[in-house]
């Protein structure tokens, strides 16, 4: 569910005046500890001023969370993310990621806009062997349309998680944790709370996904308003769906960053003070985790994974069947043809003529 990182993206290096400075010879590793401490403790700016798409969260213990709500192809929102980390130089950055999609972090975007067009054979499989059929072709049926918002805005998406990233890596002691539920439970929470024909209306709806998309499109996700207003349309569409892929996240999103805002330990007598935090996630999630942020939150109830109902146990029998059918009638017409095709060989038919010959 998390993970820690002090690395740095190998291509980018630090800016100029976020170099370490240079360290007094003949320290213990101790001092060497507390003078990084303060070092950061210097650079973290008491009122910063931070971009609109930034909410503060504070804790009981007096830790703050910095929310940076982002588009999740948006130029702009990497600029938020990074203002935002070099302005409060946190202790935990936290993504809306979780171990199935942390490759992301890791690749340039030539290489994620190459991925997320290129839709084969291979990637459907491995889809439905991690996730089922069901919650497998829905996962591609979604690639489908990140790739259609890749093609349309030539970006590839998640370069707001790899700014923080980068930027997390400047910071001295800094945690970098992936927040969000792992996507298999996620897709398979979905798939199961929706009704045979809503699954079929999503995937069509899905399939035939076409609409020209513009950046100004993509910068008006980061207004509540807006995001909220087309929030709304999508509910009364698909109310479940709404619930597994959003509502059930902002409650774990929230649990995520109320377990990274815990108080840390100061050197060099560790000593406990409040954390800050930065969170990095879809400006959709803002609204639900500033609900959830002061309430008892059940996670166990959102990590479940109901069996599949009898019905679905019948469909999918049904359609493993057909599929076997069809497979086999095509490998039997295909051997019948085969089977004439030898036949009609003049060696094949002189060698039938002499075994059909009696023996003298």
């Amino acid at each position: 569910m998390e993970q820690d990182s002090n690395s740095e993206d190998d291509s980018v290096g630090p800016a100029e005046d976020d170099a370490q400075p240079p360290f007094p010879h003949g320290l213990s590793d101790s001092e060497a500890l507390e003078v990084l401490w303060q070092v950061r403790t210097q650079r973290r700016q008491a009122e910063p001023d931070l971009p609109d798409t930034v909410t503060c969260l504070t804790t009981p213990e007096g830790s703050i969370v910095y929310l940076v709500g982002t588009a999740h192809f948006s130029d702009s929102s990497k600029k938020d993310v990074a203002t935002t980390i070099r302005a409060v130089q946190p202790d935990v950055v936290v993504v809306e990621l979780c171990q199935y999609r942390v490759s992301m972090l890791k690749m340039d975007e030539k290489t994620l806009l190459k991925e997320a067009k290129d839709i084969n054979l291979e990637k459907v499989q491995q889809a439905i062997k991690q996730n089922g059929v069901m919650s497998g072709l829905m996962q591609i049926l979604l690639l489908k349309v990140s790739a259609h918002i890749t093609e349309q805005l030539g970006m590839a998406p998640g370069g707001e998680f790899r700014e923080a990233f980068k930027e997390a890596g400047k910071v001295p002691f800094c945690k970098f944790h992936l927040g969000d539920r792992p996507i298999p439970v996620t897709f398979k929470r979905a798939i199961a709370a929706l009704s045979l024909w809503q699954k079929a209306r999503l995937a069509w709806g899905l399939c035939f996904l076409s609409d020209p998309i513009s950046k100004e499109d993509v910068e008006k996700c980061k207004q509540k308003d807006l995001l909220e207003q087309t929030m709304s349309e999508m509910i009364g569409e698909f109310p479940a769906l709404h619930r597994t892929i959003v509502a059930e996240r902002d409650i774990y999103l929230t649990h995520t960053l109320r377990q990274a805002a815990r108080c840390v330990e100061a050197p060099p007598n560790a000593e406990k003070v409040p954390a800050v935090v930065v969170g990095v996630v879809g400006m959709g999630h803002v609204p639900g985790i500033e609900r959830n942020w002061d309430k008892e939150l059940n996670i166990h109830e959102i990590m479940s994974v109901a069996p599949p109902s009898r019905f679905a146990w019948v469909v999918r029998n049904v359609l493993k069947g057909a599929m076997w059918g069809l497979l086999g009638y095509t490998c039997f017409r295909a051997s019948k043809g085969v089977g004439r095709a030898l036949l009609s060989l003049p060696t094949v038919q002189s060698f039938l003529e002499n075994i059909q010959k009696p023996s003298v």
